[in-house]
């Protein structure tokens, strides 16, 4: 029990931190780096510190986050600039065109889910952090399902249950994280045994 409060106190704390972290907007991404970075270690029960913890990764990971972050809101701008367009033109467009436009968003979430993620726990490239992230979306296809709907849970609670404001704002970040990295800590053990495996057999070829 006491176990338990300790770590719902946690996440009530590390859920303002990164609410407050977000409010330049411009800062979303390492941010969210950082809860990603935070929750995993909570998960595997190595947390220490959790605001020194959070400043560590927001610091070392803050420009790539950043670009990645940009890059998440233009094409979801793009997305929703044509979803605006369709809803309000008098031009009719074809079906096709509009399941065309949500299949694109659905993959755009999907392969995402595990961007900021990615990006906390392994050192790489931009573009190697998308692919990562795309194959971790595919390796762990149910997990990553299930990823979606627990980020989707506070936005629909708000939306249905205005009353849940309050525990919204106090987990309603910190909350889906968190389960999301007991859902994906297992596939990034994998991963990590595999690039370790691949560099060790590159030491050791000739």
């Amino acid at each position: 029990l006491f176990s338990f409060l300790n770590k719902f106190a946690d996440l009530v704390y590390l859920n303002i931190l990164t609410m407050i972290c977000c409010i330049p907007i411009i800062t979303i991404g390492a941010s969210m780096t950082a809860l990603n970075y935070v929750v995993l270690k909570m998960v595997r029960n190595e947390e220490g510190y959790i605001t020194r913890a959070f400043f560590k990764s927001f610091k070392q990971n803050f420009k790539q986050a950043t670009l990645i972050w940009l890059i998440l809101l233009l094409i979801a701008g793009i997305l929703a600039g044509d979803a605006f367009i369709m809803s309000y033109s008098t031009v009719a467009f074809p079906s096709w065109f509009r399941i065309a436009l949500a299949i694109v968003a659905f993959i755009m979430v999907f392969a995402t889910i595990h961007v900021f993620p990615v990006l906390a726990k392994f050192d790489n490239s931009i573009k190697q952090t998308f692919k990562n992230s795309l194959f971790m979306g595919i390796l762990s296809l149910p997990k990553t399902i299930l990823m979606i709907l627990c980020w989707a849970v506070p936005a629909v609670t708000l939306i249905f249950f205005f009353r849940a404001f309050p525990i919204v704002f106090l987990l309603g970040i910190s909350g889906p994280a968190f389960v999301g990295a007991l859902l994906y800590n297992k596939t990034f053990k994998r991963f990590s045994r595999k690039k370790i495996q691949a560099t060790v057999s590159g030491h050791r070829s000739p």
